[in-house]
């Protein structure tokens, strides 16, 4: 199984990015997937996931600003993120597992099985 992000990069604040994730050798039907992100200095955090049935999370500081949405038919993933800040700078990485986890569990990073390479996304003038 091989995870790999892609479309990060330099935005303006305010600015839009999307990312992608394309697993191979894993199929994203009734598998949860989570986006997670790592900043100088700081822990990896959950920000948004989305479970096998549907259910999503999104943390409190990308609420209405990012959006997870998945494709089972081009087993991709996306990560839509609008609005951003400075503070979204940070190494970005799609996480997977199969099947359905309870919800407050879904932005644990021990929750997940597979991981992929990051894509860095910074946000700067």
């Amino acid at each position: 199984v091989q995870l790999q992000a892609f479309g990060g990069g330099l935005v303006q604040p305010g600015g839009s990015l999307t990312l992608s994730c394309a697993p191979s050798g894993f199929t994203l039907h009734n598998s949860r997937i989570g986006w997670f992100r790592q900043a100088p200095g700081k822990e990896r955090e959950g920000v948004s996931c989305i479970n096998s049935d549907g259910g999503t999370y999104s943390a409190d500081s990308v609420k209405g600003r990012f959006t997870i949405s998945r494709d089972n038919a081009k087993n991709t993933v996306y990560l839509q993120m609008n609005s951003l800040k400075p503070e979204d700078t940070a190494v970005y990485y799609c996480a997977a597992a199969k099947g359905r986890i309870i919800s407050s569990r879904l932005s644990s990073a021990r929750s997940y099985d597979y991981w992929g390479q990051g894509t860095l996304v910074t946000v700067s003038s």
